[in-house]
């Protein structure tokens, strides 16, 4: 039995699982076996309790180039249908249910499906180089699978204009549409992720896991729900044992001692 070629990377350092797209000899496109890896590699970061930030990076100077168009036609002719948009949609969702942290460090270009990647990622740091497309309109179809994570980054007008065009757009105009947090120059995008996941592990796990809820559910709420929910979460929060924590270490003027 011949094993599958592995196309994901995984280690961890210190508390830090790093994920890492690595078939660049397809540009890190989302084949089946790319998607499969990838979502085996996001279920282990998050089920690690040694683990507190996972890092999604990427060999080659293609970050990912979205659905891997050659398997794609391979399957519509023997079956009739794309497999890739139903493989892509749970990997978004373990991305945004992951209870830490998720950071995509981007150092090459990133188009299609690659897109929903990043926006799904928590926080995204690019480097000045790197460049970013919803190609799928150049290709006949549209960014429907990716446009949950998207949407919810991004401002209204950069989304239509990005959408509908296309066209090929910059790390910098990446920053101001809201899809990536920050922009540094290429020699130091690995010293930034670091300080900002030197950052991350900072915060209590259990609290992050919270925020990213919150982040995720308050907006959908009308006012009332959204304040009478928030006050009960805030209620069991400053209950718990990590406020307690905390606060004990804020007093004492130590680190705090996290669990998990």
């Amino acid at each position: 039995m011949v094993s599958e070629e592995r196309v994901v990377g995984y280690r961890t350092a210190g508390r830090v699982a790093m994920v890492t797209l690595d078939s660049p000899q397809n540009r890190n496109a989302l084949s089946s076996s790319l998607l499969s890896q990838l979502r085996t590699a996001l279920q282990r970061a998050a089920e690690d309790p040694l683990v507190r930030v996972v890092v999604l990076g990427h060999t080659g100077t293609t970050f990912c180039s979205g659905a891997d168009l050659r398997e794609q036609e391979e399957a519509r002719a023997r079956t009739g249908r794309s497999p890739g948009a139903g493989a892509l949609a749970p990997i978004l969702v373990a991305i945004l249910d992951c209870p830490k942290p998720v950071v995509a460090e981007v150092a090459g270009a990133v188009r299609g499906g690659g897109m929903g990647l990043v926006a799904a990622c928590d926080l995204a740091v690019a480097a000045e180089p790197a460049t970013f497309a919803f190609s799928e309109v150049r290709v006949g179809v549209a960014p429907a699978v990716i446009a949950h994570a998207v949407l919810a980054r991004m401002t209204p007008a950069w989304s239509a204009e990005l959408f509908l065009t296309g066209r090929t757009f910059s790390a910098a105009e990446a920053q101001s549409a809201g899809l990536v947090n920050r922009v540094v120059p290429a020699g130091e995008l690995s010293a930034e992720v670091a300080g900002l996941v030197s950052d991350l592990v900072a915060g209590a796990p259990g609290a992050q896991a919270e925020v990213k809820r919150l982040l995720a559910r308050v907006p959908r709420l009308e006012r009332g729900q959204a304040l009478e929910e928030m006050v009960a979460l805030s209620e069991r929060l400053f209950s718990a044992e990590e406020a307690r924590e905390g606060i004990s270490a804020f007093r004492e003027r130590r680190p705090p001692s996290w669990s998990g």
